[in-house]
């Protein structure tokens, strides 16, 4: 890739101005597309949890969850946000199998490239249990961008579909919806995010 970028410097760079645009969010309908798919006190992983906004909200409504994100300076702050330890965690390091009820990735695994995408699914389907259920989004559209120095991978449905296909593992797609931005971030005007639910076999 010619353009530079690094999310992870990024995000230990900002972490106190992310934390203050991202800690308040209406993400009610993800919540509860994700939500109605698991029980009550289900044990979730918020892959990539940022200020701990989702984590905050899932334990505080009797869910057990483990909150990793890459950012040392994230974790920090997102520990003390949720009063719980947040493991800082690559997401290509996620090893666990058969653990989780669901996963939670909002906004976080955009940041990976085109190639490195399927392989980490792969993994994340692997660490639920069977019947388990995985949310994320992405920036609707084709292609990617890199803003602030962070790298952003857009996505169509039927580009996520035929990724998922390719995988041949048991797990399939269940829901799709479109939603605008659920902050008043700068920059964030406009945007059309696409999320997905995928529940394995």
């Amino acid at each position: 890739m010619k353009e530079e970028y690094d999310n992870l410097e990024y995000y230990n760079n900002n972490a106190k101005l992310y934390f203050e645009q991202t800690k308040v969010g209406n993400l009610k309908e993800n919540y509860e597309k994700f939500l109605s798919r698991i029980k009550v006190g289900a044990y979730i992983l918020d892959f990539g949890c940022g200020s701990g906004r989702d984590s905050k909200f899932f334990i505080e409504n009797g869910y057990k969850v483990k909150a990793i994100d890459g950012s040392i300076q994230m974790c920090k702050i997102a520990s003390e946000y949720i009063n719980q330890n947040v493991e800082c965690m690559l997401f290509e390091d996620l090893k666990d199998k058969n653990t989780y009820d669901g996963i939670w990735a909002c906004s976080s695994i955009l940041h990976l490239e085109k190639e490195e995408l399927p392989n980490i699914i792969v993994k994340m389907i692997n660490a639920l249990k069977p019947n388990g259920i995985i949310y994320t989004s992405f920036k609707n559209g084709s292609g990617y961008e890199i803003k602030d120095g962070k790298y952003y991978n857009y996505m169509t449905k039927e580009e996520f579909e035929k990724m998922l296909k390719k995988l041949n593992i048991n797990a399939e797609l269940i829901d799709y919806f479109e939603t605008l931005p659920s902050t008043n971030r700068p920059g964030a005007e406009g945007t059309i995010w696409g999320n997905y639910i995928i529940r394995k076999g």
